[in-house]
């Protein structure tokens, strides 16, 4: 049986894509990242076990927090890490919402909240573009970024959305150089996916 023409058409497409981001670097450029983020989550996931196991119990600190601060606090401390640079892993507060009464609803609403910190993380970039000793100093500070989604465009975004790569920088730099906005907040949606497998991997919330 011959192949369609629409499907011969879409695997030629593909394989294209494919040697298009290898001949780029995309692949090379992933590795090399995740290469950089994988020894520091694992000293943090370690060490955290280890404080874990010898210093506090973390039940009984979520459980405190819990019932000391409101989810209100938390929850804009959250949108405020997420809207910097995401100083903060969000792994922290995921395992906070894993302790609360609705574990998953607090987790999709920590979800949105990062999703919506990556877009004014976007407009941060934009504001920055329009000042010209801001742009020509973060255009130094996050030339690698700008080069690569420039590149790579929505496809840096999904891996800046998925994966431990800052999603704020990414945000921040597909701002600076005015990436489509409605193709941002596309594949930005993927930050949520990311926010539910940690909490299936991770945490157990589900």
């Amino acid at each position: 049986m011959e192949r369609s023409p629409k499907l011969s058409a879409k695997k030629s497409r593909i394989r294209l894509l494919h040697q298009y981001y290898s001949y780029t670097g995309f692949y090379a450029f992933i590795k090399s990242s995740l290469g950089k983020v994988i020894v520091p989550i694992s000293l943090f996931i370690i060490g955290l076990w280890l404080v874990h196991l010898y210093v506090i119990d973390f039940h009984d600190l979520f459980t405190s927090i819990t019932t000391t601060y409101s989810p209100l606090i938390i929850l804009s401390v959250f949108l405020a890490t997420e809207s910097l640079l995401g100083l903060v892993p969000p792994e922290i507060f995921i395992a906070w919402a894993g302790k609360t009464n609705t574990p998953i609803v607090y987790l999709s609403i920590l979800a949105l909240i990062s999703y919506l910190g990556g877009i004014i993380s976007f407009f941060e970039g934009k504001a920055i573009s329009k000042v010209p000793s801001m742009k020509a100093y973060f255009e130094v500070k996050m030339a690698k970024h700008m080069k690569m989604i420039r590149k790579w465009g929505g496809f840096l975004i999904i891996v800046g959305a998925l994966l431990p790569i800052p999603f704020a920088m990414t945000s921040i730099a597909a701002g600076l150089i005015h990436y489509r906005f409605r193709n941002y907040l596309l594949f930005g949606l993927l930050r949520f996916v990311r926010f539910y497998l940690y909490a299936i991997v991770i945490f157990n919330i589900f």
